[in-house]
C-alpha cells in the first residue's frame, strides 16, 4: 500500500513512541539495569511531546489536519490534551520509580506497558472515526488491566484486575453497540459523516441514534467512572498497587474528556437535547453517591477513588452547556484535577515504603512533624480538590457555575455547590490528621526519608496547583482556543 508521506506526519508522535516501546522492552532483555528502562520512557514522553507540538505548528495552516480517509485528526483540542496527557505520565514515573523499586515490580514492563497505554490516549484524543476511538479506547485499557495485576504475589491486586478487566469488557461491549446502531443510523464511522448524515435523516433514523446514543454513553461512563458506573473505581484504586492507581487516576481521565467531546459534540452533536439530559442524571449521581460515599472511607485511596467519582460529574456540568465556553471550563477542570490527583496519589507513592504502604488516612498522622514541606503540598492539594481559594481547583469550580450560569442552569449550579460544601468535610479530614494528631508511638510510620527527585516533583506539582490558582489566564486562554475551531 502506498502511504502519503502528509498522511503519515500527523502520527509521527504516535509512531516515535510505538518504536521506543520496543527498544525499551529489548533493553530490559540485553541490559536489565532499572535505570536505563526509567531513563528511556521519560525521554520518549519529552521527545513525543516535542515531535506532538512541531508537527502541529510547523504544519498547521489554520485548519485541522485530517488524515487516514478520515480516521485521524490533528488539531489544537488534540494537541493540548496529548501534552497534558505526557506531562502527566512523566510525573507518574517520577513517583512510581522508588515505590516499584521497594516492592520488587518489574520496571521495565511497567514502563513499557505505560507507554503502550499512553499510545492509546493519543490516538483517542485524535479519533476521527467511531473505530478510531474503539482502538484508542482498547489499547488504552488493555495494558492498564496487566498493569494493575504486576503484584502476582498479592490477591487483592488479582482480584481488582479481575474487576477491571470484566467491568471493562461489559463497558466495551456497551460502547460498540452503541456505535453499531450510530452507524445502522447514519450509514458511515466517519464523526464529521454521521454529525452531518444525523443532520438530514428522518426522525426514525434519529430514534435508532438516540437507542445507540444510550448504549455509547453507558460505555463513556464506565470508561470515565461515573456513577452509577463506577462500582469497579474504589475496588481498583485501592486493589492496585499505588504507583498503577496514580497512572489510571490521572492521564486517562484527560483522555476520557478527550473521547467524550469526539462522541458528543463531534460525531451526534443533533442529539444534544437528549445527551445533555443523559450527562446530567451521571452528573447528579456522581456528584452525590462519590461525596457521601467518600465521608465514611478510612482508606485514603477509596476515599480518593470515590472523590474522582465526584470530580468526574463537575468536570460533566461542562459538557451539560453544550457551548464552547462550558466545554472550555470542562477542559480547564480535568486538567486542573489531574494536577491535583498527581500531587494527591503520588504523595501517598513517595511516603510508602519497603514493608509499609501508605493507605489509610491514619498513615498522615504528625505528617507535618515527620516532614513540614510534604505537609504542606499535601495541604495544598486537599483544600484545592475541596474548592478553597486561591487554588485551582476553586478557579476550576468557578469557570463550571459561570457556564452553568450562563446558560440559565441555575438550579444545577446551586446543587454543585452543595456537593462541594458537602465533599469539603473528608477533605480537612486529611488536613486535621496530619496538622492536629500525634502518633501513639514511634514505628516504622514514623521514620520519613524521600529521595531528591520525588521531593522535587512533589514540590513542582504543589505549586503549580497554587500558581495556576493565582494565575489562571494562560491555561483559560488555552482551554478556549481549543474549541474556537472545534464547534
Amino acid at each position: 500500500m502506498n502511504v502519503n508521506l502528509p498522511n503519515v506526519i500527523p502520527i509521527i508522535p504516535e509512531i516515535f513512541m510505538t518504536i521506543m516501546v520496543c527498544i525499551i522492552l529489548i533493553s530490559g532483555v540485553f541490559r536489565p539495569q532499572r535505570k536505563f528502562s526509567f531513563y528511556l520512557a521519560q525521554c520518549t514522553l519529552v521527545v513525543t511531546a516535542v515531535l506532538v507540538a512541531v508537527v502541529f505548528f510547523k504544519w498547521d495552516q489554520a485548519q485541522d489536519l485530517v488524515v487516514w480517509d478520515g480516521s485521524f485528526v490533528l488539531d489544537r483540542l488534540a494537541v493540548i490534551l496529548k501534552i497534558f496527557i505526557l506531562l502527566s505520565v512523566f510525573f507518574t514515573f517520577i513517583y512510581s520509580w522508588g515505590y516499584n523499586l521497594d516492592r520488587r515490580i518489574a520496571i521495565t514492563e511497567f514502563y513499557a506497558l505505560g507507554l503502550l497505554s499512553t499510545i492509546g490516549m493519543l490516538v483517542l484524543v485524535s479519533a476521527h472515526s467511531l473505530i478510531t476511538i474503539f482502538l484508542g479506547v482498547e489499547l488504552l485499557s488493555l495494558p492498564t488491566y496487566a498493569m494493575v495485576a504486576m503484584r502476582r504475589d498479592e490477591e487483592r491486586c488479582i482480584e481488582a484486575a479481575m474487576k477491571y478487566f470484566i467491568i471493562g469488557a461489559l463497558a466495551t461491549g456497551m460502547l460498540l453497540y452503541g456505535f453499531s446502531m450510530l452507524f445502522g443510523a447514519s450509514r458511515s464511522l466517519d464523526i464529521a459523516e454521521v454529525a452531518k448524515n444525523l443532520a438530514a435523516s428522518s426522525m426514525t433514523h434519529n430514534y435508532v441514534a438516540i437507542f445507540g446514543l444510550v448504549f455509547a454513553i453507558a460505555g463513556l461512563a464506565f470508561k470515565l467512572g461515573a456513577a452509577p458506573f463506577h462500582m469497579w473505581v474504589p475496588d481498583v484504586y485501592d486493589g492496585a498497587p499505588t504507583s498503577v492507581t496514580l497512572f489510571i487516576a490521572t492521564a486517562p481521565k484527560i483522555a476520557g474528556f478527550g473521547m467524550a467531546i469526539r462522541l458528543l459534540v463531534g460525531t451526534i452533536p443533533e442529539l444534544h437535547f437528549q445527551w445533555q439530559e443523559m450527562l446530567m442524571v451521571l452528573a447528579l449521581l456522581s456528584m452525590g453517591i462519590g461525596n457521601f460515599a467518600a465521608i465514611v472511607q478510612s482508606n485514603i485511596k477509596r476515599m480518593l477513588a470515590y472523590s474522582s467519582i465526584a470530580h468526574i460529574g463537575y468536570m460533566l456540568l461542562g459538557l451539560i452547556c453544550a457551548t464552547s465556553r462550558g466545554y472550555a471550563a470542562a477542559l480547564f477542570y480535568v486538567i486542573s484535577y489531574s494536577i491535583m490527583t498527581l500531587a494527591g496519589f503520588g504523595m501517598l507513592a513517595v511516603l510508602s515504603r519497603a514493608g509499609f504502604e501508605a493507605e489509610d488516612i491514619d498513615d498522615l498522622k504528625a505528617l507535618n512533624n515527620r516532614h513540614p514541606w510534604l505537609a504542606f503540598m499535601m495541604l495544598i492539594v486537599m483544600f484545592s480538590l475541596a474548592g478553597v481559594p486561591p487554588l485551582v481547583g476553586f478557579i476550576a469550580k468557578i469557570g463550571l457555575l459561570e457556564a452553568l450560569i450562563d446558560v440559565h442552569l441555575v438550579w444545577l449550579a446551586v446543587l454543585a455547590i452543595l456537593f462541594a460544601i458537602i465533599g469539603a468535610y473528608y477533605y480537612l479530614r486529611v488536613v486535621k490528621v496530619m496538622y492536629f494528631e500525634t502518633l501513639e508511638t514511634e514505628s516504622t510510620i514514623g521514620k520519613l526519608t524521600v529521595s531528591k527527585g520525588a521531593l522535587v516533583a512533589i514540590s513542582i506539582n504543589g505549586v503549580a496547583v497554587l500558581l495556576l490558582g493565582i494565575f489562571p489566564g494562560a491555561l483559560f486562554t488555552l482551554c478556549h482556543a481549543a474549541f474556537q475551531m472545534l464547534i
